[in-house]
C-alpha cells in the first residue's frame, strides 16, 4: 500500500487536549492512545490525499468516463456477465 508518510520516523512527544470523559473511558479500557491517534491520523491523511487526487484529476476522470459511455470498453466483448 502506498504510504503518505514515513512510518519508520522517530516518535515525537506532543501535547493535545481531548474530552476528559473520553480520555477516562479510553484509559479504563487500556486503549493505547498513541497508536490509536496514529491510526486515526493516517486514515485521515489517506482520505484527504485521496480527495485531493480526485479533485485534481476530475477532468481526466470525467473525460475517460464519457469516452467509455460513448464508445464502450475494449473488454466489453470479453465479458461473461
Amino acid at each position: 500500500m502506498l504510504q503518505f508518510f514515513d512510518n519508520t520516523a522517530s516518535k515525537k512527544v506532543t501535547n493535545l487536549s481531548i474530552n476528559s470523559d473520553l480520555l477516562s473511558k479510553a484509559r479504563e479500557l487500556k486503549i493505547n492512545l498513541s497508536a490509536t491517534l496514529e491510526r486515526a491520523l493516517a486514515d485521515e491523511l489517506r482520505a484527504t490525499e485521496r480527495d485531493k487526487w480526485l479533485k485534481s484529476n476530475k477532468n481526466a476522470i470525467d473525460s475517460l468516463n464519457g469516452l467509455a459511455e460513448k464508445n464502450g470498453l475494449f473488454s466489453d466483448t470479453y465479458r461473461n456477465f
